[in-house]
């Protein structure tokens, strides 16, 4: 796909989000790798609602900007985890509410904050680690993505929001709402002791559809079931 499509395709996919709640204001940013290993992002301050194509950010491979407003502060983070997260050919970081909310309760399992609610979460998520939590900008958030190995492609920073990586675009958008959806259904189910996907019932999702986020060393979910608050 050429760049002014891929242009149209990140204002597109982020009105999208925007218009349906999952992000407000001017927060939250969208990335995509270019072929020459160079990015192309949401501006600073920019609202994901109103963005204009001619104006996202154009990076070269050493992260010095080509053209375009001035980037997102949040590149760091967004550069760790392309360099560590093998396929990642962009990036949706958003402060949608349900997964804020998620990531701000003491009981979640840092390497796998949410158990195996439904089929999809396994199956388009995988397992989302936890990262403590950054001032937003903060260069140290990259070497605590980096420290994380490319294991998850879904992380969420404590108190701050999701960061996930997609093998394309929509990709990322469809695993970044569907970690939103799941982190509601955590939230509502919270305390009511809910029927989780059994090990079994994982281990098959895995088999069939080749999950490798999903599967700890034994080829079972990291985490077992909701706790009490």
């Amino acid at each position: 796909m050429d760049e002014t499509r891929l242009r149209e395709q990140i204002c597109l996919f982020a009105r999208s989000l925007f218009e349906r709640g999952l992000t407000h204001g001017s927060s939250g940013n969208i990335s995509i790798r270019l072929e020459d290993g160079g990015l192309l992002t949401t501006p600073t301050d920019s609202s994901l609602g109103f963005l204009d194509p001619a104006r996202l950010t154009r990076l070269d491979p050493s992260g010095r900007v080509l053209s375009g407003d001035a980037p997102t502060k949040e590149i760091p983070l967004h550069q760790a985890l392309y360099e560590t997260r093998n396929g990642a050919g962009a990036i949706v970081h958003l402060h949608s509410t349900h997964s804020v909310a998620v990531s701000m309760l003491p009981e979640i399992d840092p390497a796998s904050v949410l158990p195996p609610l439904t089929a999809y979460s396994v199956m388009r998520v995988g397992r989302t680690a936890l990262v403590p939590y950054y001032r937003p900008g903060d260069p140290a958030v990259a070497g605590a993505i980096r420290a994380l190995g490319g294991r998850h492609a879904a992380v969420l920073l404590a108190n701050h929001g999701p960061v996930v990586a997609g093998t394309t675009l929509e990709a990322a958008v469809n695993a970044t709402e569907e970690l939103e959806e799941t982190a509601r259904l955590y939230l509502l189910l919270r305390g009511l002791n809910p029927r989780l996907l059994t090990q079994a019932q994982v281990q098959d999702l895995v088999q069939h559809f080749r999950l490798p986020d999903v599967a700890d060393g034994d080829g079972q979910h990291a985490s077992a079931h909701v706790h009490e608050p």
